[in-house]
């Protein structure tokens, strides 16, 4: 089996003080990878890049707000001035303006916009640049969003940019492939501040916070877990073991690991000489639209007995 020890590897995760971010630095310094900790704030960077010196593992932090190329640059350059080199970009930077469209300022859109998805552009353009100059490939590990795959409820601009991350990391795996740098989107479904805010989730997420662990209802039924449960996909889609592994979108969460589908064509419809407003509308129901797709993320599936839920 290919090795999972990034010992000698070099690793950049935005967004990584707290949460999700956290789980992935220290997952990577775990398997053995020499981590730039970045953060918008500064002490919470360093306490961060602290947490995982203390558990033996290399780290540095680098405060700094992800979205222009300036910040990218000085991310990756940090990254080579202190440990030579970079071979792994997790982008797992991001903010909330949650508002339905009708309310949603332009400063609602862009600041969201703006660090998820310029960010992920920006940092993934300075670290392509910095692996393809070292020419031992490499690997991008973008973070996606149940939001972008299907859609969420008063998440115009999460949920645009989420989707825009999917499709960024399928046109970059086939623009870096021969450079040998993979490029896949995790999206992962974990117990954060955002989660608790999901009625369902909210007394569980409590309970977790007290030292319960999560039902297997929730780990399994909605693949809902710790952020550490997510972590695990990080290493190992930048070790040597998933080398051929690119341009995937892989979901995590809780017991449950998953493989998202690309968009595709679900139905088809044929008229000889082309279609017409009428024949479109005669149709409709009876081919292509027989059958239309849902969308926004499925409700949690609360067991109704304190039994089955505690099960």
């Amino acid at each position: 089996m290919p090795t999972l020890d990034l010992t000698g590897k070099v690793a950049l995760v935005t967004g990584s003080g707290r949460g999700l971010g956290l789980a992935y630095a220290q997952a990577l310094a775990a398997a053995g990878a020499s981590v730039v900790v970045n953060d918008l704030d500064e002490a919470v960077a360093e306490q961060a890049a602290k947490t995982i010196r203390e558990a033996g593992g290399r780290a540095v932090a680098e405060a700094v707000t992800v979205g222009t190329t300036e910040a990218a640059d000085r991310l990756v350059a940090r990254a080579v001035a202190e440990f030579g080199r970079l071979d792994v970009l997790v982008t797992n930077a991001g903010v909330l303006r949650d508002k339905v469209l009708w309310k949603m300022s332009d400063e609602d859109f862009d600041a969201v916009v703006g660090v998820h998805l310029r960010g992920t552009f920006t940092c993934a353009r300075a670290a392509a640049v910095r692996m393809r100059e070292q020419g031992e490939g490499g690997s991008l590990i973008l973070v996606g969003s149940p939001a972008g795959q299907r859609g969420n409820f008063g998440q115009t601009n999460y949920a645009a940019a989420k989707a825009g991350i999917a499709a960024m990391a399928r046109t970059w795996s086939m623009e870096l492939d021969r450079a040998n740098i993979t490029v896949n989107a995790i999206v992962p479904v974990a117990a954060t501040a955002m989660t608790e805010t999901v009625p369902a989730f909210a007394p569980y997420v409590e309970a977790l916070r007290g030292g319960e662990p999560l039902p297997g209802f929730l780990r399994k039924g909605e693949g809902f877990g710790t952020a550490e449960d997510c972590a695990a996909l990080v290493p190992f889609l930048a070790s040597e073991a998933a080398r051929g592994v690119t341009g995937q979108c892989i979901g995590i969460g809780g017991d449950k690991l998953a493989l998202w589908s690309h968009p595709q064509e679900v139905s088809v419809a044929y008229a000889d000489g082309g279609w017409s407003p009428e024949t479109i509308a005669e149709s409709w129901h009876t081919s292509v639209g027989s059958e239309p797709q849902t969308v926004g993320i499925p409700a949690p599936k609360v067991p109704s007995t304190p039994e089955a839920r505690s099960a």
